[in-house]
């Protein structure tokens, strides 16, 4: 059966590859410079950006949030919510066709939901209110819920990291812990298999059967219309040469050029420096709970004090007009961002720290921080990083690695001087931390959480709470609950916020403003 997938998939690959070549045609191809290498291809086992990229290339969603966070229709054609709040009824669109043809069925989307509510932490919660998830027909099925909760839209509609992307029945049934190996999909592109080259480029072509919907693209919602043939992603990590190859036309686009050469790019005549007003991203320290020196919460606690965030954003983007010192867990300027009990925190009051280790009995264990290094946005973070624990008393063991393998790493159970860590820092979207919900280190449900896995009751009682609650005023008070609490366990610290802009040849035309880069409705001018 396996052999007999390969080839099916083969075949669309084959006939969308024809089209292209057919005499007469003339083919676009559109080249990117994306933050990443891609190394893995299922963006459910791993929340890594560059593996959700890849997935709104290929994959569709259920519902969609636009640009303004509204929850709309996308392979649904409808659904509707029982008076009582606690029956969900989703209607698939006509046409909806997996890339080797078959068509898209409610049998397929269950088990897609399911894999990947088993984890996201967001789908973690809302499957703790579903009561049973039932195909109707072949193009409806229903959520039965146990009581009211608003995360079956939200959460459907999640528009990043992890991305609760419908797949084929035979692929959703995957285990959620181990990686797929069949990428059949049903959006605008199909990926081309034989033309992955970790390392050098990765290819899409157009889904000539993909039925995109007729209301202009939103966010992450309208029609997703494929308007060149072909996308590369050219594995280019160093970033002069990044910038030289746009300046030369040579790459149409740069998902993350580097901030300090973004002086010369505004200068470059062929070149627009685009900045998406949803493209805020946070910076965030992960600690590791299962090992010492982070099993101890009062060690952890001193982190807070060590640090400061001034440091790591000008280490990383030096260019005050991006970065925005900020403490807010939930992102400044949005609903439930607050700064609420955090002004004896972040300062970098080494003394205070010390203090902490002494009373918290530390050894000297080693911190086996991991630093990624080829990513420019996060390279500089982790020896910033290193400065500051060593300057409050951590001994620190840094090891450098690339994101792909940092990424691979992460998901390891085992001791730090058996291949596992203690630490490592990252960035979020705005997107995936607006709330105590969807904000993915915070699930703090032991086994179930994300790597690092916390595991503090109080914390998830908060969560729950907030996802029974519907007040506005009501939801503040909680999400500041849950601040006051990361505090207390440190599932995570925020060390600063920034914005990355997009930089693009003036002749591509039709980006959409979204919270990840999406290639539909992209044109190459002539």
């Amino acid at each position: 059966m396996h052999v007999i997938r390969k080839a099916i998939l083969a075949a669309a690959c084959t006939a969308a590859l024809a089209v292209a070549a057919t005499p007469g045609f003339a083919q676009t191809t559109l080249r990117a410079v994306m933050h990443s290498d891609l190394k893995i291809l299922d963006p459910i086992w791993t929340t890594a950006y560059i593996v959700r990229n890849h997935g709104y290339m290929i994959y569709d969603t259920l519902l969609a949030q636009d640009e303004k966070g509204a929850v709309k229709p996308q392979m649904v054609e409808k659904y509707d919510v029982s008076a009582d709040g606690k029956t969900y009824t989703f209607t698939l669109r006509d046409g909806l066709l997996w890339h080797d043809g078959k068509p898209v069925t409610a049998e397929d989307c269950i088990p897609s939901i399911k894999r990947w509510a088993a984890k996201d932490a967001m789908g973690q919660k809302m499957m703790s209110f579903v009561d049973a998830i039932d195909m109707v027909d072949a193009k409806t099925f229903t959520i039965k819920l146990k009581e009211p909760t608003g995360l079956v839209l939200l959460g459907l509609s999640k528009p990043s990291s992890n991305v609760p992307f419908m797949m084929p029945k035979r692929v959703a049934e995957t285990d959620p812990n181990k990686q797929i190996d069949d990428f059949t999909g049903s959006g605008p592109f199909v990926f081309v298999k034989d033309e992955w080259k970790p390392g050098d480029k990765t290819v899409y072509v157009k889904f000539d059967k993909y039925k995109p919907r007729s209301e202009p693209p939103s966010g992450m919602s309208g029609g997703k219309v494929a308007k060149v043939d072909r996308v590369e992603w050219r594995a280019i990590s160093d970033a002069q040469q990044a910038i030289n190859a746009l300046s030369k036309g040579e790459i149409d686009l740069v998902e993350q050029p580097s901030h300090d050469l973004l002086g010369t790019l505004k200068k470059d005549p062929g070149v627009d420096v685009i900045v998406s007003p949803l493209a805020k991203a946070q910076y965030v320290f992960r600690p590791n709970h299962l090992h010492k020196p982070f099993d101890n919460p009062k060690i952890r606690q001193a982190l807070w004090y060590a640090f400061n965030q001034e440091d790591f954003l000008m280490a990383t983007i030096g260019d005050e007009n991006y970065i925005k010192p900020c403490k807010a867990l939930f992102i400044c300027d949005t609903p439930f961002g607050s700064t609420a009990g955090t002004d004896a925190i972040l300062t970098s009051n080494f003394k205070k720290a010390q203090e902490l280790l002494k009373e918290a009995g530390y050894d000297g264990t080693p911190v086996v921080l991991m630093h990624s290094t080829d990513l420019k946005v996060l390279t500089n973070l982790a020896p910033v990083a290193k400065s500051l624990m060593e300057k409050a008393g951590f001994k620190v063991d840094m090891q450098s690695m690339d994101w792909q393998t940092l990424v691979a790493r992460r998901t390891k159970k085992d001791a730090p001087d058996a291949g596992g860590w203690n630490a490592f820092l990252t960035a979020w979207v705005t997107a995936d931390v607006m709330n105590p919900v969807s904000t993915g280190y915070l699930n703090s449900a032991c086994e179930k959480a994300l790597f690092g896995w916390p595991c503090d009751p109080q914390m998830e009682k908060l969560r729950d709470d907030f996802a029974r609650e519907t007040d506005p005023g009501k939801q503040k008070a909680i999400a500041e609950a849950v601040q006051a609490r990361n505090i207390e366990i440190t599932a995570e610290i925020p060390v600063g916020e920034y914005v990355s802009p997009i930089a693009m040849r003036k002749n591509v035309k039709g980006l959409v403003t979204a919270p990840a880069p999406v290639f539909w409705n992209l044109e190459i001018a002539k």
